[in-house]
C-alpha cells in the first residue's frame, strides 16, 4: 500500500543510469514509492520488470518497466507526483520536450544531482567520463590503467552499465577472461567495452548494483577506474576526473546533458582528436571549457588510426562498419572506420542501406543521417543476427570494422575483413601521466 502522504514516482530512464539513481536514492526512502520505470534508447528493455531481489523490502513484486511513450498516461494513471529524469546523452532541447511532457500530465520534473548518487570509495577513484558518446573515452581508460600498471599499482576498471539480458544475473558481473565474455552471454556492445580490457590483462566489473561492485573491486585494486558509458556523470565520487570533448562536436560541451555537467566538474579536460578537426573548432571547445570551467587543465590529444594492411584499401570498393552508439544517439556521421578507408585510398564506401534487415533498416530509418556506414548494433543475438545478414548481403570487396572489437571473431563474414585501430598518442598520455603521479603522491 502507498501512504497518502508518500509520493509517487516514475523514473525516466534507458537501462543504467536509472538503476543506479533507484538503488542509491529512491529505493530505501519511505517518502517516495516507485511506481514504474520508462524505457527508451535500448531495444527490447520495455515489458520488463526491475526484479524484486534489487528493490529491496518495499517492493516485494519488483517494479514495471514500461515504454517512455506511456509516460502521460502512466503520470495520470498512477497520480504521480514527480518524474525523475535518469538517462544520459540528451540534447537540451529533448530535455526540455520530456519535461513540458511531464508537467502537463500534473507532475513535478527533476534530475538528480551527484550528491545522492555518488558512492564514495575506500580507495583512490579515477573516472573518465565525457561530452558526448564517442569523444574517446575507451582509448584514454586504456591508457589510465596503462599509467597505473607502469606505477606498480593494481587497478581495476568499473564500466558504466549495459544490462541488457536478464538484470538478476547480472547485478555484479566480474570479466578476466574471454571465457567470462561467453558465460554472460555479452552483446556485442559489452564485448567492444570489456574485451580491450581483458586483452591488456586487466581485471572489469559491471552489472546493476554499484554499491556492491565497488566492495567487490576494492578488494583486488589500489585504484579504481571508472570507465564512463554515453556522457553520464561517473556513479563514484571521483578524486580526479577526466572527461573527453569532441571538436568534431564543437558547441556539444554546452549543449547535451550531462555533458556540460561533466566539463563544469571536470579536473583535466581532454579535446580529443584535433589531428583530424578544424583548428578553429578545437580553439571554439577550448574556449567554452574555460568559460564554464576557469579552472580546468586542458590536453589536446590525437588518436591516430592504424590498420595492418593500408594497400589492401587502396582502389577497393569498402564497407565501414563503426560503434554503433557513437552513430546512434552520439549523432556522428562517421567514425575511424571511415577515416581509416578515405585516407587509405578506398575507390568506393559502400552505401549499407540497401542491404540492411530487420531492426538494422529500423536503425537507418529512425538516424536519417547515416548514410554509407553502417553502426555495429548488437544488444542481442536476434539484432546480432541481423548484423551478419547484413553485412553478408553487401556488395563489397572488404569489410572495414572500427569497432573496438573485431567483429569477425563474433559474426560468421562471407568476405574479407580488416580491423581499424585507435589509441591515444603518446603525448596525451605523458600529460595524464603527470596528473596521475599528482594524485597519488
Amino acid at each position: 500500500m502507498i501512504d497518502a502522504k508518500t509520493e509517487r514516482v516514475i523514473i525516466l530512464g534507458a537501462a543504467g543510469r536509472d538503476f543506479h539513481d533507484f538503488n542509491t536514492y529512491w529505493r530505501n526512502d519511505p517518502r517516495f514509492k516507485v511506481v514504474a520505470f520508462t524505457a527508451a534508447q535500448i531495444p527490447d528493455i520495455d515489458g520488463r520488470i526491475y526484479p524484486a531481489e534489487l528493490c529491496g523490502e518495499r517492493y516485494p513484486e519488483g517494479i514495471p518497466i514500461r515504454p517512455e511513450a506511456d509516460l502521460a498516461d502512466l503520470i495520470r494513471e498512477h497520480k504521480v507526483d514527480q518524474v525523475s529524469m535518469s538517462y544520459s546523452d540528451l540534447p537540451y532541447e529533448e530535455v526540455m520536450h520530456k519535461a513540458s511532457i511531464v508537467t502537463a500530465a500534473g507532475a513535478d520534473f527533476r534530475i538528480n544531482g551527484h550528491r545522492h548518487t555518488m558512492l564514495r570509495s575506500t580507495k583512490p577513484v579515477i573516472a573518465v567520463c565525457a561530452v558526448r558518446t564517442g569523444c574517446g573515452k575507451s582509448q584514454t581508460t586504456r591508457a589510465v590503467l596503462g599509467i597505473l600498471k607502469r606505477l606498480g599499482k593494481r587497478s581495476v576498471a568499473v564500466r558504466h552499465p549495459m544490462p541488457y539480458g536478464n538484470l538478476v544475473e547480472q547485478i555484479c558481473q566480474r570479466f578476466e577472461t574471454v571465457e567470462d565474455l561467453d558465460r554472460h552471454r555479452c552483446t556485442i556492445e559489452e564485448r567492444e567495452e570489456y574485451f580491450p580490457h581483458i586483452q591488456a590483462g586487466f581485471v572489469v566489473y559491471a552489472g546493476i548494483d554499484y554499491e556492491r561492485i565497488l566492495r567487490e573491486a576494492e578488494k583486488e585494486c589500489d585504484v579504481v577506474l571508472w570507465d564512463g558509458g554515453n556522457n553520464d556523470m561517473s556513479f563514484y565520487k571521483p578524486d580526479l576526473y577526466i572527461v573527453l570533448a569532441d571538436p568534431h562536436r564543437a558547441g556539444h560541451e554546452l549543449q547535451y546533458h550531462p555533458g556540460e555537467t561533466n566539463v563544469r566538474m571536470a579536473d583535466v579536460v581532454i579535446i580529443n582528436k584535433v589531428g583530424s578537426a578544424r583548428p578553429e573548432d578545437v580553439d571554439q571547445v577550448e574556449r567554452n571549457i574555460h568559460t564554464i570551467n576557469p579552472t580546468a587543465r586542458i590536453i589536446r590529444a590525437e588518436s591516430p588510426i592504424t590498420v595492418d594492411d593500408p594497400a589492401a584499401i587502396k582502389g577497393r570498393r569498402v564497407l565501414v562498419v563503426e560503434d554503433g552508439p557513437t552513430l546512434t544517439h552520439g549523432e556522428m556521421k562517421y567514425g575511424a572506420g571511415h577515416v581509416a578507408a578515405t585516407s587509405n585510398g578506398a575507390a568506393e564506401i559502400v552505401d549499407p542501406r540497401p542491404y540492411a534487415v530487420g531492426s538494422i533498416r529500423d536503425t537507418f530509418a529512425k538516424f536519417t543521417h547515416l548514410t554509407d556506414i553502417l553502426p555495429a548494433m548488437g544488444y542481442g543475438e536476434r539484432q546480432m543476427s541481423e548484423l551478419e545478414e547484413t553485412i553478408n548481403a553487401a556488395d563489397c570487396d572488404l569489410v572495414l570494422i572500427g569497432t573496438p572489437i573485431d567483429l569477425a571473431s563474433l559474426l560468421t563474414l562471407n568476405k574479407p575483413s580488416m580491423r581499424v585501430r585507435y589509441e591515444l598518442a603518446d603525448d596525451a598520455i605523458a600529460a595524464l601521466e603527470h596528473e596521475v603521479r599528482q594524485l597519488l603522491g
